[in-house]
């Protein structure tokens, strides 16, 4: 065989492969942008997650410095929004829960405040196939009432 019939060959199997890298890529990008959005989600709910868990924490710390329940109660509800907002995260619908029995406990027993948040994330504006359009995140903290502090 010739130089000029060997290149005449592989330029025609050169020429038989025209279009296989558009098809590749017509296959492999949906794939390619599903595991970004799927990417995408975990972080949301993996950070969301991490600011209920601090929202959890600050409502209870707040709740332990009030002198009474009522009070707790508020100082928690309004903590936990401003720890929620700072992290930037917006919840579909949030609740913050306050145990406040250890108000009731006799002076010099030793009490507690146990916060319980429950946050939902928004996933739907990802727009992956088969990803729920919310999550909803809880958390719990507890923080001592002082021993020996006037309770009411």
């Amino acid at each position: 065989m010739t130089g000029s019939a060997l290149r005449r060959r592989v330029a025609a199997g050169l020429r038989r492969d025209q279009g296989s890298y558009a098809l590749e890529a017509a296959v492999l990008a949906p794939v390619m942008i599903g595991l970004l959005l799927l990417m995408i989600a975990f972080g949301r709910v993996t950070d969301a997650d991490g600011a209920v868990d601090s929202a959890a924490r600050a409502a209870a710390r707040a709740a332990s410095l009030e002198r009474d329940a009522s009070t707790a109660q508020a100082k928690a509800q309004a903590a936990a929004d401003r720890s929620l907002a700072g992290e930037g995260i917006t919840c579909q619908a949030s609740s913050v829960v306050v145990d406040t029995a250890g108000y009731s406990l006799d002076l010099g027993v030793e009490a507690n405040v146990t916060a319980t948040i429950a946050c939902t994330a928004n996933l739907s504006d990802i727009g992956l196939p088969g990803l729920p359009g919310a999550k909803t995140l809880t958390a719990s903290w507890t923080s001592p009432l002082d021993t020996y502090r006037g309770r009411q």
